[in-house]
């Protein structure tokens, strides 16, 4: 009867161990949308499953957290702020706004929304990463360009990175992008994982 409860404690406490030991490493939380979900692609193969693989190869020593759902706006962003901060990440890489877009939501909203995203994850000590979007021409330039500008405004106002682009180097690689236009497909998700390999890396430490 000893033995079996000895054998019991350890088989408790056994996953308790090992996710302290994940826990040990620095959090990277990519907060944002379905580009970042892996809307489309098969599961392991979205461009933060991508980004842990490169960091891994690099030698640094972070665990990187999906946060991406499908459909989420800048409002939602802020809805599920408590969640991320619970993971008590190092640096949260922000890609919101491409729901906001397509929606045509007014950009005044979508402006507090993303001020108040960044704000908030600052408060907390987090280091933010601001990744931004672009609207098709169809929209109008007025608003498109209003839209690329709120991007370029959050990132002035709270001193923090942007890329200004989260499918920059994606949309003229044949394969890249799922027929939809908008979602990219492993391949695409692979191209991303580069840039932000490479955007991130100014402020990674080993």
């Amino acid at each position: 009867m000893k033995y079996s409860r000895a054998i019991l404690v350890l088989i408790l406490c056994a996953p308790l161990s090992m996710a302290h030991g994940r826990g040990s490493e620095p959090v990277i939380v990519c907060f944002g949308d379905s580009i970042t979900a892996g809307y489309g692609i098969d599961p392991g193969h979205s461009w933060p499953d991508d980004l842990q693989a490169r960091l891994d190869s690099h030698g640094y020593k972070y665990r990187v957290l999906n946060f991406g759902v499908s459909g989420a706006t800048t409002k939602d962003g802020v809805t599920q702020l408590p969640q991320v901060l619970a993971r008590h990440p190092q640096i949260v890489v922000v890609e919101f706004g491409g729901n906001d877009g397509l929606r045509g939501l007014p950009i005044a909203s979508t402006r507090a929304n993303l001020d108040q995203i960044i704000q908030t994850l600052q408060s907390a000590g987090v280091e933010v990463a601001l990744v931004g979007i672009v609207m098709p021409p169809d929209y109008g330039p007025d608003y498109a360009n209003a839209f690329k500008e709120t991007f370029t405004l959050a990132a002035k106002k709270f001193n923090v990175p942007l890329f200004p682009f989260i499918l920059l180097h994606v949309y003229k690689v044949p394969g890249a992008l799922q027929e939809d236009g908008i979602h990219p497909t492993a391949k695409g998700a692979d191209i991303i994982a580069g840039d932000m390999y490479d955007f991130l890396k100014p402020i990674l430490k080993k």
